[in-house]
């Protein structure tokens, strides 16, 4: 990628990001899962994906399904600055004369299937792969997981038929922030080795930063089309971007008040520049 289309991607990261701080007050959202996977669909909706607010009835579009669907802050977020929904409507979060809540609804431009019920849309994503290669269409059918989301027993259903049907048009990523709710994932029930076990499972298994999008760029341009769907595995961290709530457990669900709102976007400013700082003088 070049060096404008990075700094692009930044700018589109920070204000998403922007706006789930800004989601996180007048009752609240899941605040640090959401971080932990902007990057990632700002990459996925930017570069990779055949889909945007003109196309979203084309038969030959493709697919996202958000499984981990607690982190639809950053899916609506995404989707005010990218032109699906208009950025007015993110201020009727939670209120009743809207569809922008807690989770994914299909009345919302762009949500292609309601979740929240975790473990649910690998199959619902399996199914419209297996339609799409009915069809001979060549859709990219990808779905997005937490990793807490992996001890659903309906996931390893999934990844055993989608394995068995080739599904090579279906891409699963896992969002390895390490975290299930407020309990460290390996101290909860150890997930490790994924990579392994979604190998044995018939799959192509990738490692990626979650948060690099050059590493992201890399690793989904590459993927291989081999007879086997791929599962990338994106290490992420959760509640990326502000400091102050990084890996904490306690910080999945916050309700903030409009004062600590005001002052965890001045701290997501701060940081950003410190980060851009830091890349300035490894450059140098």
């Amino acid at each position: 990628m070049t060096e404008g289309q990075i700094t692009d991607l930044q700018k589109l990261a920070l204000a998403v990001r922007e706006n789930i701080v800004r989601l996180s007050t007048d009752g609240g959202c899941f605040t640090g899962a959401s971080l932990s996977c902007a990057d990632l669909l700002v990459y996925l909706y930017s570069h990779y994906l055949n889909v945007n607010p003109s196309n979203l009835t084309d038969p030959n579009r493709d697919y996202l399904f958000l499984s981990k669907g607690h982190d639809v802050p950053a899916l609506y977020s995404l989707f005010a600055e990218l032109g699906f929904i208009e950025p007015s409507r993110l201020a009727n979060h939670l209120q009743a004369n809207d569809h922008i809540y807690w989770h994914p609804n299909t009345n919302i431009p762009g949500v292609e299937f309601h979740s929240g019920s975790l473990g649910h849309l690998p199959a619902v994503a399996m199914g419209v792969a297996m339609d799409c290669r009915i069809k001979k269409h060549s859709n990219k059918i990808v779905v997005i997981t937490g990793d807490g989301e992996l001890n659903e027993g309906s996931i390893w259903e999934s990844a055993l038929v989608a394995s068995a049907y080739k599904l090579d048009n279906l891409i699963w990523i896992v969002d390895r922030n390490y975290f299930q709710a407020n309990v460290a994932t390996e101290e909860l029930i150890p997930l490790d080795p994924i990579h392994k076990k979604f190998e044995a499972f018939g799959w192509n298994a990738i490692d990626v930063d979650g948060h690099d999008f050059n590493a992201m760029h890399e690793t989904f341009t590459s993927i291989a089309t081999n007879g086997k769907p791929s599962v990338i595995i994106a290490h992420t961290v959760r509640g990326k971007g502000l400091p102050s709530i990084e890996k904490r457990a306690d910080r999945w669900f916050c309700n903030f008040t409009h004062d600590e709102v005001s002052a965890l976007l001045t701290e997501l400013h701060e940081n950003k520049m410190a980060e851009l700082n830091s890349e300035t003088l490894v450059v140098r």
